[in-house]
């Protein structure tokens, strides 16, 4: 029940999303038009987690990235692209627990992709060094889309990014099921946190 709601929240990154929207991708970027990086993201080279808190103790698990592509100008700011993770890989170790997660609250076998379609990002991205940057999409789950700002921590190196993202999905708000019961109270948002990498090829910054 815990992790149904951090499922929702992974979702859309990953990313983490927010930040996958720029430079999260892990493919080999290559210029789309004039100053744009066109970024695609590597399953293997991306974390998506969620973290889900109740009174007894808290809950841990992870969401699969299934693909995504954005096209992003440093200059500009301008950003647009789909980033798109699998409902149903989300695992937090406990199948009972996680069983639930998908049948009731995700409801997974229905809604079965997490995206996130980044429109805007608000502040600079360094061609060196540490910046951070806020993330502005839209976050797709559960059959429905909820406006979003993601804050995203970026590092540029001469020939690699990374990219970390830590922030909240209030699940129950955008109409998911509350999994609390009389005795057992859970959180009504899931921590998600998102980390990815990749290279930058010669010439590209």
């Amino acid at each position: 029940m815990k992790p149904a709601m951090t499922a929702r929240a992974t979702l859309h990154f990953q990313g983490a999303l927010l930040f996958f929207v720029m430079v999260l991708a892990t493919g080999t970027p290559g210029l789309a038009e004039e100053g744009d990086l066109v970024l695609s993201f590597a399953p293997a080279q991306t974390t998506i987690q969620f973290t889900l808190g109740d009174i007894l103790h808290t809950v841990r698990g992870a969401f699969h990235l299934e693909s995504g592509t954005v096209h992003f100008n440093p200059t500009t700011g301008v950003i647009n692209g789909e980033i798109l993770v699998d409902a149903t890989s989300g695992n937090s170790g406990n199948s009972s627990r996680d069983g639930r997660m998908h049948k009731e609250i995700l409801e997974s076998a229905r809604y079965r992709e997490i995206t996130f379609m980044p429109d805007r990002v608000e502040g600079r991205v360094e061609p060196r060094g540490n910046s951070t940057v806020q993330v502005h999409g839209m976050f797709g789950i559960h059959g429905a889309e909820h406006q979003i700002t993601i804050p995203v921590q970026v590092e540029m190196a001469a020939d690699r990014w990374t990219a970390t993202s830590h922030f909240s999905i209030p699940y129950v708000q955008w109409g998911m099921r509350n999994p609390s019961t009389f005795i057992l109270r859970v959180s009504q948002t899931v921590d998600i946190d998102i980390h990815a990498s990749g290279p930058i090829p010669a010439g590209k910054q």
